[in-house]
């Protein structure tokens, strides 16, 4: 697979050798001494304090660049990849700006003639699954927004941008963290801070994709909700088993009081158990693994220290019914984490970390202790510090 662009890679190779001024290469390739012979999907991290998107996947075992980074006009704030993998967005203090992917190579095209499809400096955005909606939220504004695009493109189409409403109560306005689009493109949660999340129906073949909101408290009046996300659809089914939402201050017995709430999808009812401790205090993105079978969560920080780290859940079902167990370790990230993914390939997760130390870890699926995360790379992402701040994956 990867021989698609080796003559590519080979001249980036001579660059990083014996160019001045260029982008320093991933280095670091620790952790589980790069003993991995695994080769992942491509995926993109935002920079924040260089302005810059870097391009990157794992190449046997050896964390390898794209090509060189791209230099962003504004510091950029979220990125997102179309389900279609043809197109990736990325957010700025000036805009969202609209990249198409060349998916033989990883390579990306900045497109729309250089300039942002919108103006708004989204703090969180997802493509939904015909690819024909960026759905996007700004912080401290108290709306949630559709861009129509053409899927064929990524382009605007006729300059539609459709908008709803967020919920406020009183003496609180929304405060958009985070957005995800159901898998099967019939709702959007929003996580709202102190107000908790917003439950939007959302049918994309409408002129307004949008529904009436409804509201899920948080589970605690002092606490935030700050990510959501949902459950991939099962084989043999058209929607996803479960959602979640992560909160802080939302169980007890333990100085780390975030947690994960996780919820019915058919039913919109927490299960039994939730919410379920994280052993940290900020749960910042959740990843629901491809295979169904388990989910993680990625805190900021712990009641002790900024070194982050992931927990994770196993999932199993029976009689319609739900039980979340939580794996018997925990794993550790960098400071501050902010994003984790899962690549393409199913064999690596990624989790970056605003604080460094290292800005990147990448993980594979432990074969003997079932859904624990082996650690296999640490690296830089650029010429620290970089405050890697978000990232994305081709699906």
């Amino acid at each position: 697979m990867r021989t698609r662009y080796l003559a590519c890679l080979s001249l980036v190779a001579v660059c990083l050798a014996g160019c001045t001024g260029f982008w320093d290469p991933p280095s670091g390739s620790g952790g589980g001494g790069g003993s991995t012979t695994l080769t992942s999907g491509d995926f993109y991290v935002l920079n924040i304090a260089t302005s810059q998107m870097v391009g990157l996947y794992v190449n046997a075992g050896t964390l390898t660049a794209l090509g060189s980074p791209y230099t962003l006009g504004a510091a950029p704030i979220a990125i997102t990849v179309a389900p279609n993998n043809a197109f990736l967005y990325v957010s700025t203090a000036g805009g969202i700006f609209v990249y198409t992917v060349n998916t033989s190579s990883g390579l990306l095209t900045l497109a729309n003639s250089g300039q942002p499809i919108s103006t708004d400096p989204a703090t969180a955005m997802q493509v939904d699954a015909t690819n024909s909606w960026l759905v996007e939220g700004v912080s401290g504004a108290p709306t949630l927004f559709a861009i129509h695009v053409n899927s064929s493109t990524g382009l605007l189409v006729a300059n539609t941008e459709e908008s709803v409403v967020l919920p406020s109560i009183t003496g609180q306005n929304p405060t958009v963290q985070q957005v995800a689009v159901s898998p099967d493109d019939t709702f959007v949660l929003v996580a709202m801070g102190s107000i908790g999340a917003a439950t939007i129906p959302f049918n994309p073949n409408n002129a307004n994709p949008f529904g009436t909101v409804g509201t899920i408290g948080v589970k605690n009046a002092t606490g935030a909700a700050l990510s959501v996300a949902f459950d991939p659809i099962p084989a043999g089914s058209t929607a996803p088993r479960l959602f979640y939402i992560g909160e802080t201050v939302a169980t007890s017995g333990s100085s780390n009081t975030g947690g994960l709430r996780a919820f019915n999808f058919s039913t919109t009812q927490e299960i039994s158990g939730s919410p379920f401790a994280i052993s940290g205090l900020a749960p910042y993105s959740i990843l629901p693994f491809s295979t169904g079978d388990y989910v993680y969560v990625v805190s900021r920080q712990t009641s002790s220290s900024q070194t982050g780290v992931i927990a994770g859940f196993s999932i199993v079902s029976a009689n319609s019914a739900f039980t979340l167990t939580a794996l018997g370790s925990t794993f550790a990230t960098g400071i501050n984490p902010q994003a984790i993914v899962e690549d393409n390939t199913h064999a690596f997760v990624f989790a970056v970390n605003f604080g460094g130390t290292p800005d990147l870890n990448g993980y594979t699926l432990d074969t003997t202790h079932a859904g624990y995360l082996d650690q296999v790379i640490t690296s830089a992402t650029g010429t620290d510090p970089v405050q890697a701040g978000a990232m994305a994956a081709l699906h």
